[in-house]
């Protein structure tokens, strides 16, 4: 299964567009929780940018996605013009029109399409930063213009089924996202970056190779990698017999 980020767009000092006090952040929270929910269910692994309203540059969103280690980023927005009911309509923003995250954008526009909304279609914006920063595929969804009634209506009434037509276009291409099984054997986790080098440079001498990764404010020393779970328990094996207190993660 991949790992999905979700980024409710704006947030905290930066509500987003606002149209009669109904201010975007608000909306893209909601439905990122609801859509993160659903995922959720279906077995995929989901972490968010925020689950609250604070503050966030879009440079601070694309780096919480990169350190995630999500497959997928997804940032959930409304759209906005100057003058109120004059657009309408469903959009989704790629960094280029190519590959599976081009395909998840039209799967995604085709299923709101069948609530209501009008299919503006995939657009290009590679000057986005969480389109353009980010390591992994990544789409920026617009749900609708908020200063339009009736895509507000359609975002009210329909809210728990546009969750589930962005969840179903994911879920159908859950494999092309999937990164392959991966097993490592982890020998260390450290708050210091140079006692994971130290760690590493010790376990090169001994003729085992890894890296380091980051996992939120620790460093893991991780070494080998293999497709086998077998092949990770015998590595694991003579990893202890050098000393080493070991774990096989995944990934």
């Amino acid at each position: 299964m991949p790992k999905v980020i979700i980024d409710p767009g704006h947030g905290g000092a930066d509500p987003g567009a606002v149209y009669n006090e109904r201010k975007e952040a608000e909306d893209n929270l909601n439905l990122a929780l609801e859509l993160g929910a659903i995922l959720q269910d279906a077995g995929i692994d989901v972490v968010y940018t925020r689950t609250g309203d604070i503050t966030q540059t879009p440079f601070e969103k694309a780096t919480i996605g990169n350190q995630s280690d999500a497959d997928l980023f997804i940032s959930l927005h409304r759209n906005s013009n100057p003058n109120p009911n004059q657009y309408s309509g469903v959009e989704t923003l790629v960094y280029d029109d190519a590959g599976k995250k081009a395909e998840l954008a039209r799967r995604i526009n085709a299923n709101l399409e069948t609530l209501g909304f009008r299919n503006l279609g995939v657009k290009e914006r590679p000057g986005l930063v969480v389109l353009r920063r980010t390591n992994m595929p990544a789409i920026l969804i617009e749900t609708g213009f908020i200063n339009n009634d009736s895509d507000n209506q359609l975002f009210d009434e329909k809210f728990r089924e546009i969750a589930e037509q962005i969840a179903d276009a994911v879920i159908a291409m859950k494999d092309d996202f999937a990164r392959p099984g991966l097993y490592r054997v982890q020998i260390g986790l450290f708050r210091m970056f140079s006692n994971a080098q130290y760690a590493l440079m010790q376990a090169v001498s001994k003729g085992f190779n890894g890296e380091i990764v980051s996992k939120g404010e620790y460093y893991a020393v991780l070494i080998g990698g293999t497709d086998s779970y077998a092949k990770a328990q015998e590595l694991e094996k003579q990893l202890q017999a050098a000393g080493y207190d070991t774990l096989i993660v995944e990934g």
